[in-house]
């Protein structure tokens, strides 16, 4: 059984669209052990409790500077050993110091076709934002494992999604989310649970069985 604790700092579309898989089947092994948000207000924590999952908020705000903060964090996911962190919409820089603990156990979804609009400043509807004042014709969703940078890790799968004429920001982010992010991230989790997807020498081996 994969145990994973899901992190996100706003809605938690994603996070729903984890919990949905996970109880209609279409991810197996899988046991969502705990939600954390930087956000008090993230309607994600929200999702958890309604679903019984232990939701634990950790705002910087409520530690002396950023270096505790990033302490605090390890720690809280060292006291939770999950096999595998889901980072679903979280806008905090993962410590390097968790990134080693949890080497190759750390996925992320980002809203566009990396390496096109992602690094620092790159999240949420400014991804979209951007991608429409480029004017280009595709954008998509990308699954990653996470490294020390920023949106650089190697990347598990990524799916197109084409713009449209009358675009604006929010109607491409909602069909970047059903066309993309929520099927890419469910589909990533469980195979890593089921044992077809695995990190070999920094590159992503997809293994058929």
């Amino acid at each position: 059984m994969l145990r994973i604790v899901v992190c996100v700092s706003g809605g938690g579309t994603n996070l729903q669209a984890i919990l949905d898989a996970v109880d209609s089947g279409k991810i197996t092994n899988t046991e969502v052990i705990a939600v954390i948000s930087n956000n008090p207000g993230a309607k994600a924590l929200t999702r958890a409790e309604n679903h019984g999952i232990p939701a634990v908020c950790m705002s910087p705000k409520e530690y002396g500077d950023r270096e505790a903060y990033n302490q605090a964090l390890t720690d809280k996911m060292k006291e939770l050993q999950p096999d595998l962190i889901v980072l679903a919409g979280f806008l905090v820089k993962i410590p390097e110091a968790m990134v080693a603990a949890f080497s190759g156990r750390i996925i992320n979804i980002h809203p566009s076709l990396i390496p096109s609009f992602c690094g620092v400043g790159y999240y949420g509807l400014k991804v979209h934002e951007k991608a429409l004042e480029r004017g280009v014709k595709v954008t998509g969703a990308t699954v990653h494992f996470v490294n020390e940078g920023m949106d650089e890790g190697p990347i598990i799968a990524q799916k197109a999604v084409e713009v449209l004429d009358d675009d604006t920001p929010e109607i491409l982010q909602r069909r970047v989310m059903e066309q993309a992010e929520w099927i890419l991230l469910p589909g990533a989790i469980d195979d890593i649970a089921n044992g077809r997807l695995e990190l070999v020498g920094g590159k992503v081996r997809k293994i058929q069985r």
